[in-house]
């Protein structure tokens, strides 16, 4: 049986990246605990013929095989720099390019990073609405950090990990993790 696919995307123009940083953290912690495979890409990913696309067919090879990916994950986690309280426009531009369908009833984790707390609310205030509009599950967990739960890219803050916890555990909800023999005799 193929592993199921998780796949990352990160709406950050930048490398390195605190928006790739936390997908890759999450991405790695969900792998390890239900064994999916993983890939996760940036904007960057996408080449430049997201910028001058008007519609889907419009796309290089490179970018319609990131959208190929997207679409046929099994599992979402999405990650947004905050840039005055929302996402990028580039960013948006990518998922307008999605077709409705092709993320209807599929688990999403979202994130946003941001300097400080002002823009902790971007993920509830922008990326549910954004994916509640595809009729995709968005985990009760989203997960926002700021610029004190890094250092040097990588995640430091216990009180960030503590809610990647959560948001790892709702995974279940979706994709239950086999449990040994010794807990069905229980």
């Amino acid at each position: 049986m193929a592993a199921l696919k998780l796949v990352g995307i990160a709406g950050s123009f930048n490398r390195p990246s605190k928006t790739l940083a936390l997908v890759n953290h999450i991405a790695r912690i969900a792998s390890d605990k239900h064994g999916f495979s993983s890939k996760v890409y940036d904007m960057l990913d996408l080449g430049p013929s997201l910028g001058e696309a008007n519609w889907r067919k419009d796309l290089d090879d490179q970018a319609k095989a990131v959208i190929s990916e997207i679409v046929g994950a099994d599992l979402l986690i999405v990650g947004s720099p905050t840039y005055k309280g929302s996402y990028p426009g580039l960013f948006k531009h990518l998922i307008d390019l999605i077709d409705p369908h092709e993320l209807r009833a599929k688990p999403i984790i979202i994130t946003a990073t941001g300097g400080g707390d002002r823009h902790a609310l971007m993920v509830e205030h922008q990326l549910r609405p954004l994916f509640g509009f595809f009729m995709s599950h968005t985990l009760p967990t989203a997960v926002y950090a700021s610029d004190r739960d890094f250092a040097d890219y990588a995640v430091t803050s216990d009180q960030l990990s503590k809610r990647i916890d959560e948001v790892i555990s709702e995974i279940e909800a979706f994709f239950p993790i086999a449990r040994p023999a010794l807990d069905a005799a229980e």
